[in-house]
């Protein structure tokens, strides 16, 4: 006879499509194509108790284009810190809550972060529902290598501490991936070309599962050149190849 399942503190206890009381349902939404929501998804924003969104204008669009309405909360980059604790003790109260960013995976380069440390601490559990980001699909697409890459977010805003940084990962031994802004794009290339020289091998990809989705991908010379000739408008993934990677 088997023995009975053990209950552990913070564990999950299922991975279907109806929430359970308790748990924090980190939740990825489409970065740019609708049609790419999950069935998972779907069900699960359409039946937690609350959601907590980066922009309840964004999320509430959403969510009616998929006829559904849940009560929203607003949890971004400058309330994060003090809205994590309020979510986990609704949560420590047996309410299910799933948090979302405007597009793609919570938590990263997103909120999201602080709400499930509160919840590990707590030893509340944490369920994810995977689904579309923008990280993983400009790697799978790239052809840069993709047996290892370390992800660094965004770049420094200011040029000097972009250059250090290249300098710093110059002979980094995997692809490094970052997200950039619309507005720095051109100079973020502009100085991998003086740092790490025109021949170096990147990948930039704009507005990806977007109408204008874009892959600039070769020498860092020529993609500064075709970058020239270029809309800038969108969201901006850069890949940088190792020192010694050719395609």
């Amino acid at each position: 006879m088997d023995e009975p399942t053990q209950s552990v503190p913070g564990e999950a206890k299922n991975a279907s499509l109806t929430p359970r009381p308790g748990h924090l349902y980190v939740v990825a939404t489409p970065i740019g194509n609708l049609a790419d929501i999950t069935e998972r998804a779907r069900a699960i924003l359409g039946s937690v108790d609350l959601i907590a969104c980066e922009d309840t204008r964004t999320t509430g669009a959403m969510l009616t284009r998929f006829g559904l309405r849940r009560d929203l909360v607003p949890y971004h980059e400058h309330n994060e810190l003090e809205v994590a604790e309020k979510l986990a003790d609704q949560l420590a109260a047996g309410k299910s809550i799933a948090v979302v960013s405007d597009a793609g995976t919570p938590a990263l380069s997103d909120p999201g972060f602080r709400v499930v440390r509160a919840c590990r601490r707590r030893g509340l559990p944490v369920v994810p529902v995977p689904g579309p980001s923008a990280l993983t699909a400009v790697l799978s697409a790239s052809g840069l290598p993709t047996n290892g890459f370390l992800y660094v977010g965004f770049l420094p805003p200011k040029s000097a501490a972009r250059i250090a940084f290249f300098e710093k990962y110059r002979d980094f031994d995997y692809t490094l991936a970052l997200y950039e802004s619309c507005h720095r794009i051109d100079k973020a290339v502009d100085e991998i070309v003086t740092t790490l020289g025109p021949g170096r091998l990147i990948c930039v990809a704009k507005e990806v599962t977007k109408l204008h989705e874009t892959f600039f991908v070769g020498p860092a010379g020529e993609v500064q050149a075709r970058l020239a000739k270029a809309s800038l408008k969108g969201e901006f993934v850069l890949l940088i190849a190792p020192g010694d990677f050719v395609l």
